[in-house]
């Protein structure tokens, strides 16, 4: 992940393009390309796989940007929230339904 992520910083800085590359205009760039991706399934199931994949690594691109950013480490947020999740839906209640976690 680390690898990943300062490939993308790299790439970034050698474009000289981190001078737009605050907070806000990243978090911004990410809801931009998440509704990109959407698009790619508006109307219809039906999807072009290798349109996807594009949109989808803008998505990851921009979120692996910002969290190097913000100095966080986006494998440690990731799991950290995935502990908060997993306490707020216990397998033995959550398995196989979609129950808000306030419901289950």
């Amino acid at each position: 992940m680390k690898d990943l992520s300062n490939k993308v910083v790299e790439f970034t800085r050698e474009r000289d393009w981190d001078q737009f590359h605050s907070p806000e205009n990243l978090a911004k760039s990410i809801c931009i390309e998440a509704g990109e991706l959407l698009e790619c399934f508006q109307w219809n199931s039906e999807y072009n796989l290798d349109e996807v994949k594009e949109e989808l690594a803008d998505v990851i691109n921009y979120c692996l940007l910002m969290a190097d950013k913000l100095g966080v480490d986006p494998k440690q947020i990731v799991l950290d929230k995935m502990g908060k999740t997993a306490r707020k839906y216990p397998v033995e209640k959550a398995k196989g339904v979609s129950t808000k976690y306030n419901k289950l």
